[in-house]
């Protein structure tokens, strides 16, 4: 009873209105909607890192290494219930400039290791906040409805509901995931129609019980490499337990931490410049972005639509950066998936604290994750996409000077798969359609300070992309 009292007066229940179940609960929720990056990050960045015969699993390990770092500061130091892992898209960025720049990985880790130090340099002294805070309003009530319809699309096509060539998969009706991917969206809502708290870990769980029995039943194959005549790519819809193994060996990353020392020692001054702007950049508005949202649907941000003291979840990724940059992985940043234990009510750090606990206890047992069929997590994302649409009502549709910035910003999000281009989208356009409409005196000199710097971006990233 003494623990419980003593997590309680720490992380402020009775204030934030919760309670340990709930952020229990809300911590596994979040788990089990961010956990996959555990397996896919080591399967992204082991295209561009070969440190070994066991790099994928010392990338594994150093991936959970890195988001706990980052988990534990936003738990015990902001007090918010937000995950944190190194970043999809990040990842995907790092293995192009170690592939097609032909920049060592070593170097591409250095260039991870310095953002991470000027993020916490910059995070110190208030500058990220500033910068967040001087975003104009439209596009801060429209970051939540965009990032909303960014994982309602992610999870459909997760759960193979549509493809990015059909609106609708035109073989859902045969589909046994697409069947199933639906089934449990509608349980899901039905337990949360009921306000039954846990109703997304329910529903998750549920589906992967079905997705087991549906394959007992000879539907669909269990177990991995099983081919399937209903898909039109081979799938699996229940991974079996067979090929379930512990490498323990995986645990020495020595060929991994501190590589970034070797690699500061073959830096290319404009490569490498442009290498770690790049990175700077899409962190610096993603994390922004996914503050702002997670802070609305948490109903956790002030009149002025801010989390207060951003500056605290900020040092989180910053430091997460900065060890992952130091072990060997890439960019570090808080998680859309949190709006899962969001929607379960979690309200404080002990939310981020039991999401680290879950990815620290998974470093022996990394291949037991397998268990959980893929698409199952996805349902969180299509549940939490409808309740981060409640802001969209708070934006002056018929003002034009807040519907354009406001609807390029949740309109690009989805479609480009980017919350950083989101909201570059919403600041460059913010500026011109105001000074278009002579309303010159909600422009402050930032707002074309930063619509500049989101035009240095796009020219940058074409230069390192071509």
């Amino acid at each position: 009873m003494a623990v419980t009292d003593t997590l309680a007066d720490y992380f402020e229940f009775e204030e934030h209105g919760t309670n340990l179940r709930t952020e229990i609960i809300a911590g596994i929720t979040t788990f089990l909607a961010m956990s996959y990056i555990i397996v896919v990050n080591p399967a992204v960045l082991s295209g561009a890192i070969s440190a070994g015969e066991n790099t994928f699993q010392m990338l594994a390990v150093v991936t959970i290494i890195a988001s706990v770092a980052a988990m534990l500061v936003m738990a015990f130091y902001a007090n918010l219930p937000f995950g944190l892992a190194p970043g999809m898209g990040l990842n995907a960025f790092f293995v192009v400039v170690v592939t097609q720049l032909e920049i060592p990985w070593e170097t591409a880790l250095a260039a991870v290791f310095i953002e991470g130090v000027l993020f916490i340099g910059l995070t110190a002294v208030g500058a990220r906040e500033y910068v967040i805070k001087l975003f104009p309003e439209p596009i801060k009530l429209a970051i939540g409805a965009g990032i909303g319809l960014f994982l309602a699309l992610l999870g459909l096509e997760q759960m193979r509901v549509i493809t990015q060539t059909e609106t609708i998969n035109p073989l859902i009706g045969t589909d046994p995931i697409a069947i199933l991917a639906v089934a449990g969206i509608i349980v899901t809502f039905a337990l949360w129609a009921r306000d039954i708290q846990g109703s997304i870990v329910l529903g998750i769980l549920s589906t992967s019980v079905a997705a087991y029995v549906v394959s007992a039943l000879g539907v669909m194959p269990a177990g991995n490499g099983g081919e399937d005549v209903l898909l039109v790519e081979t799938a699996t819809l229940a991974p079996g337990l067979d090929n379930i193994a512990f490498d323990f060996a995986a645990f020495d990353i020595s060929p991994l931490a501190f590589a970034f020392v070797d690699g500061l020692q073959n830096v290319e001054g404009l490569a490498f410049a442009l290498v770690i702007f790049t990175f700077f950049f899409v962190d610096f508005f993603d994390t922004a972005g996914t503050l702002t949202g997670l802070g609305h649907a948490a109903d956790l941000t002030d009149e002025s639509g801010n989390l207060p003291e951003m500056n605290k979840p900020l040092m989180a990724d910053a430091v997460g950066t900065t060890v992952g940059g130091i072990l060997g992985t890439s960019t570090v940043t808080t998680y859309i998936e949190s709006s899962t234990g969001i929607g379960e009510g979690g309200r404080t750090g002990m939310t981020a604290l039991v999401v680290a606990g879950l990815f620290l206890i998974t470093l022996p047992v990394v291949p037991l994750l397998d268990v959980i069929p893929s698409f199952a997590p996805y349902i969180a994302l299509v549940v939490v996409a409808v309740m981060m649409l409640q802001n969209i009502t708070d934006i002056n549709w018929g003002d034009t000077v807040h519907a354009v910035p406001a609807g390029l910003t949740i309109i690009i999000m989805p479609l480009t798969q980017s919350i950083a281009y989101g909201i570059a989208a919403g600041l460059l356009t913010y500026p011109i359609v105001a000074f278009a409409a002579d309303r010159r005196e909600e422009i402050h000199p930032a707002h074309w300070v930063m619509a500049l710097v989101c035009i240095g971006y796009f020219a940058v990233r074409f230069r390192v992309l071509v």
